[in-house]
């Protein structure tokens, strides 16, 4: 159990908190949660500021330490608290492989995620103009068969052990998956992996409820 009380700014329903939340879930972390974001605002306030400059969430304060990124998060979970489990492998050949899905989260996959997730369930039905939605889920699929292929031939991401890679990944894939209105390629296993991570407690609590 960590020495200091662990704290996340951010609200619930953002991918990056998600993540983190799940992370804490699966390392049996106690934490306290608090609401900032988007109609919660805070991020811009000077406290806030100085805390993550870049007025983004979700931001870890640990005692006196204080993190931002979520990947980043996830992993100083897994190295503070963590040591011995799967989740973030210590072989460097292994741990390598995990770093580069959380990499291709950032750089491939949120930049196809955003216009299809806010198009849809960020944006009111009478404003949504799903013909560039669909052009935009189009080019996802793109990205989310290269997932899908990979996960031909392995249980998870890396293996057959759950890792955060699998943390960072599932929260888009749920967000893709789970997006309606939308034609989408299929994708079965993909589908099938989303389907074993939400029989995870955490992915359940933080992951699986209703988009928002």
């Amino acid at each position: 159990m960590p020495d200091q009380q662990l704290t996340i700014w951010g609200r619930a329903n953002s991918v990056n908190v998600q993540k983190v939340l799940w992370g804490l879930a699966e390392l049996g972390l106690p934490f306290e949660r608090i609401d900032a974001g988007m109609a919660f605002g805070k991020t811009r306030e000077a406290d806030y500021l100085a805390m993550n400059p870049n007025a983004r969430i979700p931001t870890l304060v640990e005692g006196d330490f204080v993190l931002w990124e979520s990947n980043s998060i996830l992993r100083y979970l897994c190295l503070a608290h963590g040591r011995g489990t799967p989740l973030y492998p210590e072989a460097p050949k292994s741990r390598a492989s995990v770093d580069r899905w959380l990499d291709w989260t950032l750089s491939t996959v949120q930049p196809v995620d955003r216009p299809v997730f806010w198009g849809i369930v960020r944006t009111p039905p009478a404003e949504r103009d799903m013909i560039q939605v669909q052009r935009d889920a189009d080019a996802a699929a793109e990205v989310w068969v290269i997932a899908d292929r990979h996960l031909a031939t392995r249980r998870f991401m890396e293996g057959d052990q759950f890792t955060i890679a699998d943390i960072a990944i599932g929260c888009y894939a749920r967000r893709w998956l789970g997006v309606e209105g939308i034609t989408r390629p299929a994708q079965p296993h993909l589908t099938r992996w989303l389907a074993e991570l939400g029989k995870r407690s955490g992915f359940a609590q933080f992951v699986a409820p209703p988009m928002s």
